[in-house]
């Protein structure tokens, strides 16, 4: 019954922005790390941002530092990941993912994988 869905993908210009949402449904993420992954055809899978639900400690990798935003809404059971000044490079279907704090670190999970996923969603920078 967990379940992760994502929204918010879509069609954009370079330069401009989206707002990706991933709701947990059948589980409480208090005790967990999720975060986005994204895979590119031809391309190996990358973790883009993760976040400890409870305390909110981040990680970013080198490629959206400073263009991305991850953060989460405790009463929605939700987090998200604000997406600005987007490139062709970011062109991607992009997943949510999450996993026992236990289990994994943030960092640890955003540089491997997790157990639970979404069933992602397609986001597309134009030039």
């Amino acid at each position: 019954q967990e379940q992760l869905v994502e929204s918010g993908g879509g069609l954009v210009q370079a330069g401009g922005s989206l707002r990706l949402s991933c709701a947990a449904s059948g589980f409480t993420l208090e005790y967990y790390a999720i975060g986005w992954f994204r895979q590119a055809p031809g391309k190996e899978r990358e973790g883009v941002s993760c976040i400890t639900y409870r305390d909110g400690y981040t990680y970013y990798a080198d490629s959206v530092k400073g263009r991305f935003t991850i953060s989460r809404d405790n009463a929605e059971n939700t987090v998200y990941l604000q997406m600005n000044s987007l490139k062709p490079e970011d062109t991607a279907v992009y997943y949510c993912a999450a996993d026992l704090l236990q289990a994994t670190t943030v960092q640890a999970m955003c540089n491997s994988g997790a157990a639970y996923w979404g069933q992602g969603t397609q986001v597309t920078v134009s030039s």
